[in-house]
């Protein structure tokens, strides 16, 4: 059997992109501390926009449960109808 399920949570990905992104830059050399925040947002919105392959509107995520198969996959916002 298959059956989709969509999830939705304005937050969470907005979060977890600030997190990552906040880690990463953290851990850059080379730049000095006035650029760093500056070079976050811009990953931020690089990542966003990545993330928006999977992720409508920035907060519906759809997965596709094959209780035969035992696997759940991330189906992409294009195939959402």
């Amino acid at each position: 059997m298959k059956f989709r399920v969509t999830m939705k949570d304005p937050d969470v990905l907005h979060d977890a992109i600030q997190e990552a992104v906040a880690e990463c830059a953290a851990a850059l050399t080379g730049i000095d501390e006035d650029e760093r925040p500056a070079v976050a947002e811009k990953r931020c919105e690089k990542v966003a926009e990545l993330c928006g392959t999977w992720f409508g509107y920035d907060e519906y995520l759809t997965v596709e449960i094959d209780t035969d198969a035992k696997t759940c996959v991330v189906i992409p916002d294009s195939e959402i109808e």
